[in-house]
């Protein structure tokens, strides 16, 4: 393989709700494990209802001699509590964590003791140390809530400012977007890699409700073509692989420091673009 196909990648699951779910997300990394990844990064519900699933999936990783993300929501959270978790998952063997803001879950008012994921993070790096590399979010489209890009970027700063190692983006399919931001980012002094997260479009109404909800922007013309193939999943699937490849191609070329795959708990799509990308493992 060339030099240009050893970009590092890294890999996103959501933890099963059940033991079936469980035993097939177990396939799936193994299937998924070829491809080498960095880390394997577990979300986190909202106000951490996933929690033990979270900490079992991460375990579970770690158990496959994989290194393992534990994301880390704070909404609803007191220090107590995220002291408490963050011994349990020091204790594990975790030396990653992707620090979260999070939502809250349906019915809670605004609660715990943590504002903002800047917050998190200043508390996760005065309670541990340099124990944990520390990922947050980034936004090139602008996070839906901001009141502007300006305090999204402020936002962005404080928690790099509060002592984050790297962030990994929303997905986006405008490279342009992405480019802008890491621009703006640098301008500000902010020395910390941007990692792309990449979304395989493998679903119309799946894509279009995830963008609906986290404001994530498909272009005209990809939301059109999609459109136009109606209930084909072959058609829809092929046209999705071509416009991830370009868009991972064109992040390469760029200088993006890495890919970041939101795998959906899937394995077919990511081995599909990274094989198009040269990115699967010499095995």
């Amino acid at each position: 393989m060339s030099a240009t196909s050893q970009l590092p990648l890294s890999l996103e699951f959501f933890p099963p709700k059940t033991p079936e779910g469980a035993e097939k997300l177990k396939q799936v990394r193994q299937q998924l494990y070829v491809l080498a990844p960095e880390f394997c990064s577990v979300t986190f519900g909202a106000g951490g209802s996933t929690q033990e699933g979270t900490f079992a999936a991460v375990r579970d990783i770690l158990a496959e001699g994989v290194s393992a993300a534990s994301h880390f929501s704070c909404i609803g959270a007191t220090r107590e509590t995220v002291r408490a978790q963050l011994t349990i998952l020091k204790a594990m063997g975790v030396k990653r964590l992707v620090a979260l803001r999070g939502d809250l879950p349906s019915g809670y008012g605004a609660g715990g003791e943590f504002h903002y994921a800047s917050d998190l993070v200043a508390f996760i790096r005065t309670e541990t140390g340099d124990d944990f590399h520390i990922e947050v979010a980034a936004y090139p489209e602008v996070h839906p809530q901001a009141k502007s890009p300006a305090s999204d970027l402020q936002a962005f700063a404080n928690k790099v400012n509060a002592g984050a190692n790297s962030a990994i983006t929303q997905y986006f399919y405008n490279a342009d977007a992405y480019f802008r931001f890491v621009e703006e980012v640098d301008a500000l002094g902010l020395n910390v890699p941007v990692v792309p997260g990449i979304m395989p479009i493998t679903s119309s109404t799946q894509l279009m409700r995830f963008s609906d909800a986290c404001g994530a922007e498909i272009p005209r013309w990809i939301r059109l073509r999609l459109q136009s193939f109606g209930d084909d999943v072959v058609s829809i699937k092929a046209f999705g692989l071509d416009v991830v490849t370009d868009l991972c191609e064109q992040l390469r070329a760029g200088g993006a420091p890495s890919l970041h795959f939101y795998t959906m708990n899937q394995s077919a799509s990511v081995l599909a673009l990274c094989q198009r990308l040269g990115l699967h493992s010499k095995a």
